[in-house]
C-alpha cells in the first residue's frame, strides 16, 4: 500500500494512522474482514534529491518505517534514490555512461558522499521502528537498478536491504529477468509481476533508450504491458518457477500499466496469466465489491 511520495496514497492516511491506535485497528479490521493482508508498505520517491521535495520524501520514508512497525508489517518497498551530480547541483543525475573522468567522479560522489551515509542512517531508523526488510525496486533513474548495484549497497550496509524485483525494468534495460532472479536468490524481498513489450520496428531503428512520455506509446521503443502482452505465458511460467526455486516465498504483486487497454481489462488478463503461471493452485473467491 502506497503511503505517499510518488503515490497519492489513496488508501492510507499516513499521519492519521500514526496518531491514532483506534484508526490503525479499524484500518486492519477492514483489510482482514476481506480475507486480505498487507504485503508491504510503499514509500517510493527520491529521498536523495537535494531539494525541499527530497526532504519531504525523507520525512514520508521515516513515517512509513514507523507505521510499518505499528501495523505489524514486515516489509517496506521503496527506491534507493538518485542524488544530484555533485555538491553544487540540485538536479538528480542518473549516470549510465561513465566514460569520462567527470562521470566517474560524480558517480563516486553519489555513492560515497550521499547514498551510503543516508542508507546507514535509514537502516538504523527502520530497525528501531521494527521494520524487518527494506525492498528496493530496480527502477531506472536510481542508483540501485539491477542486481550488481543492489549488492553494492547491501555489501556496505547489510542484508536489511534486498530487492523489490520488477522484471519489466530489466527488460527495457536489455537484461534477462530469469538470470537476474537466479543471481539475486534470497536477496529478493518482494516481487512485482509486470511486463514490457519491445516494439519491433521502433526499437530496431532507435534502440531501447527512449525518453518520450509513456502516453506516446505508439511511437516508443518499449512499453509497459499487461502480462502476456509483452512476453508469452511460457516466459512467465519459467520466471515465476525460478523465483520460487531461488528461495522466494513472498507475494507476487501485480502491476498493470498497459496504456493500450483500460485498467480493469489489463488486470483481468494479467490475473489469468498469473493463475496459469504460478507454481501453486488457487481457490476461487467471491468478488468483493464493497
Amino acid at each position: 500500500m502506497g503511503c505517499g511520495n510518488w503515490s497519492s496514497a489513496p488508501h492510507v492516511d499516513l499521519d492519521g494512522l500514526l496518531e491514532s491506535a483506534p484508526k490503525r485497528q479499524a484500518f486492519l479490521d477492514e483489510i482482514q474482514k476481506r480475507g486480505l493482508e498487507i504485503a508491504a508498505l510503499n514509500c517510493s520517491g527520491n529521498q536523495l534529491e537535494p531539494t525541499e521535495r527530497g526532504e519531504a520524501h525523507k520525512a514520508v520514508v521515516e513515517k512509513t518505517f514507523k507505521l510499518t512497525g505499528l501495523l505489524g508489517v514486515e516489509t517496506v518497498v521503496m527506491m534507493s534514490g538518485c542524488p544530484s551530480g555533485g555538491p553544487d547541483d540540485v538536479t538528480p543525475n542518473w549516470i549510465t555512461h561513465p566514460i569520462l573522468p567527470p562521470h566517474f567522479e560524480a558517480l563516486d560522489w553519489q555513492w560515497n558522499e550521499v547514498a551510503f551515509p543516508y542508507w546507514e542512517k535509514a537502516v538504523k531508523v527502520a530497525k528501531e521502528y521494527g521494520v524487518k526488510k527494506i525492498a528496493i525496486e530496480n527502477l531506472g533513474f536510481n542508483l540501485v537498478h539491477n542486481p550488481e548495484t543492489l549488492f553494492k549497497l547491501r555489501n556496505e550496509i547489510g542484508n536489511m536491504v534486498g530487492m523489490n524485483f520488477d522484471p519489466s525494468h530489466l527488460f527495457w534495460m536489455g537484461g534477462d529477468p530469469i538470470a537476474a532472479a537466479r543471481e539475486l536468490g534470497h536477496a529478493m524481498y518482494h516481487v512485482h509481476a509486470k511486463d514490457v513489450r519491445i516494439e519491433r520496428g521502433v526499437n530496431d531503428i532507435h534502440g531501447l533508450i527512449d525518453v518520450k512520455p509513456m502516453e506516446r506509446f505508439a511511437t516508443r521503443s518499449w512499453n509497459y504491458a499487461a502480462l502476456g502482452h509483452g512476453h508469452d505465458i511460457g516466459f512467465w511460467k519459467e520466471f515465476l518457477t525460478v523465483v520460487k526455486m531461488s528461495g522466494y516465498e513472498g507475494p507476487i504483486v501485480l502491476e498493470m500499466e498497459d496504456l493500450t487497454m483500460d485498467p480493469y481489462t489489463g488486470v483481468e488478463k494479467s490475473m489469468n496469466v498469473l493463475k496459469e503461471s504460478l507454481p501453486r493452485t488457487f481457490k476461487e473467491r467471491e468478488l468483493i465489491t464493497k
